[in-house]
């Protein structure tokens, strides 16, 4: 079952939509604690944040809990006549969990470097995959609430042959010593940065892999008929 069939099961359940709902609501604190994370990070020389990044952690957290509370009451009402629905809906979660918790690690580098992150000669490769992840991330959110299933096959698409590869480049440019005009501290909290964007993206591609995949197939390319 994939998602199209998997909203008409929370459209004629009242605990399936209230599931979808929380789902959504987990969405956008991963925004908000997406963006202030980067503010801390790039535009802070303290670290200073304007949200409690940690009690919105926590909501995420209660969310999915509270997540698949109702999807576990439902299936021991129902049976398994919508344990596929189920299973996907739980499965997505983790992911919109995962992605605040690496937005989370973004403040806890912000706190950890002394001054505001800045990218030396990396600078506009580091500001590309900024502009990237966030685009990948908003475009994930948006598809995912409209059910917009053209636009999550090209998210997939975008992410796995253009932004992996980008990411990992960096990063290997770092740790071989490629980049000689970083500070090793710097160096270390850029390869950080730039590895916990990726994730972020990555988690991203899995969750709109649940509106085209059936549940195995969730995480992985869309398979061709």
């Amino acid at each position: 079952m994939i998602w199209k069939n998997l909203l008409s099961v929370f459209n004629n359940n009242d605990l399936y939509t209230q599931a979808l709902k929380e789902s959504h609501k987990m969405l956008d604190i991963d925004l908000q604690m997406f963006d202030a994370s980067i503010r801390s990070l790039r535009s802070s020389d303290d670290g200073s944040i304007d949200i409690d990044i940690y009690a919105l952690d926590k909501q995420v957290n209660h969310y999915e809990r509270d997540v698949r509370r109702k999807v576990m009451t439902h299936l021991t009402v129902s049976g398994t006549s919508d344990l596929s629905s189920g299973l996907i809906l739980v499965s997505v979660v983790i992911d919109i969990e995962r992605i605040g918790d690496y937005a989370k690690n973004i403040y806890d580098l912000a706190k950890a470097h002394p001054r505001k992150l800045g990218g030396y000669s990396l600078e506009d490769r580091i500001q590309e995959v900024e502009e990237r992840a966030g685009s990948l991330f908003r475009g994930m959110v948006a598809c995912f609430k409209s059910n917009d299933i053209d636009a999550a096959r090209s998210i997939m698409v975008s992410y796995k042959e253009q932004f992996s590869a980008f990411c990992d480049q960096i990063v290997a440019d770092l740790v071989s010593g490629k980049v000689t005009d970083v500070p090793p501290g710097d160096a270390a909290a850029l390869a950080l940065y730039v590895r916990y964007l990726k994730r972020i993206a990555a988690h991203s591609r899995n969750l709109v892999s649940g509106l085209v995949n059936p549940f195995h197939r969730i995480g992985y390319k869309e398979k061709s008929s």
